[in-house]
């Protein structure tokens, strides 16, 4: 995550916080990010996600809507609302994907969205296709 700490391979790999409050997503999203060369970091809920992005923003969020605590939506408001000279992506990936969900994640501030249940491939494709953020 660009903390602006240090120069060196570490401080040159590109972070991906992937938020949702399923562990296996989280793992699946990870094992997936990792293999485009991103640093996976997880979090469960918008709360602890927020936190990780004050300390240290990411280079790109994937970010489920319905989670406990803080939900995806709010999470990505508040987000946005962090000064930051190199925003992050953000990618709303959830089961809410009639028009109007996709509507109000993109006016909260998300770059780009994928239905769940998505495949490996899919996602996969969707994070190549946004230039590796």
């Amino acid at each position: 995550m660009r903390d602006g700490a240090g120069a060196g391979a570490q401080a040159q790999a590109k972070a991906c916080l992937i938020v949702d409050d399923s562990r296996v997503i989280r793992k699946v999203s990870s094992k997936i990010a990792r293999s485009l060369g991103y640093v996976p970091v997880e979090a469960q809920d918008g709360i602890e996600a927020l936190a990780r992005c004050k300390k240290a923003m990411p280079d790109l969020v994937l970010t489920d809507w319905n989670m406990p605590e803080m939900d995806g939506l709010e999470f990505v408001r508040q987000l946005r609302a962090i000064p930051t000279p190199k925003p992050p992506v953000v990618v709303f990936c959830t089961s809410k994907g009639d028009a109007t969900d996709i509507h109000e994640g993109i006016k909260a501030g998300a770059d780009d969205y994928i239905v769940k249940p998505f495949d490996e491939a899919a996602l996969k494709a969707k994070l190549e296709q946004l230039g590796r953020a």
